[in-house]
Parts: structure tokens; sequence; C-alpha cells
């Protein structure tokens, strides 16, 4: 099992950055996926960026060449630089798990808010 924590969320001004990190603990032997996810009030949870096991990196359309993340898998942590945050990106943020070695197991963070002013 895993269990991840978010952290790193809060409030910035329309261009700035910030960074979430997210930790993930248990007893599992590897994580092969590692990302975020954000939910908007009002609609559905959004696909931001993921990071494989092997070095694969991927982002949403929305996101992509403002958002960086990175993971270090000895530590199974997980990072999402945002830079030139714009209003529209204010949401939950949720840290992604996906472990396909010895069965599939998915798991999600509790959600840390982000709140980007104009």
């Amino acid at each position: 099992q895993v269990q991840l924590m978010e952290s790193g969320g809060g409030l910035v001004h329309s261009g700035g950055s910030l960074r979430l990190s997210c930790a993930a603990s248990g007893s599992v032997l590897s994580i092969d996926i590692m990302g975020w996810y954000r939910q908007a009030p009002g609609k559905e949870r959004e696909f931001v960026a993921r990071a494989t096991i092997g070095g694969t990196n991927d982002y949403g359309d929305s996101v992509k060449g403002r958002f960086t993340i990175s993971r270090d898998n000895a530590k199974n942590t997980v990072d999402l630089q945002m830079n030139g945050l714009k209003p529209e990106d204010t949401a939950v943020y949720y840290c992604h798990a996906k472990t396909l070695v010895g069965g599939i197991g998915i798991y999600w963070g509790r959600g840390t808010q982000v709140t980007v002013s104009s």
C-alpha cells in the first residue's frame, strides 16, 4: 500500500511560481508512475503531469511549457514546479501514484489548494 502526502500549495499572484511536492510512503516495492491531477470547482479532474520510473515525463496540454515535473525514485518523491501561473490554474492539486509490479494499485493524495490571483 502507498500513502501520498502533498505540500506546497498556497496563494500566488498571476505570473508567479509555486512548487508542489509529494512524498510517498508505505510497503511497496516500486512506484511505476507518479504524477499530478487537478480539479477546479465545477470541473472534472484534469491530468496535469506524470513521471514514470523509467524517466518519461508527460504533461497536459494546458500546462506544457509552464510546469515541470521531477521525481526522485530513491526517495519516492515527486515535485511539480509551476511557473507562469494563471488564474485558470486555480484548483485542488492531487498527487497520484500507480504501481504495476505485483498487481496494479492506484493511489491518491488528499489534495492541496493552489489559488492564483489576477
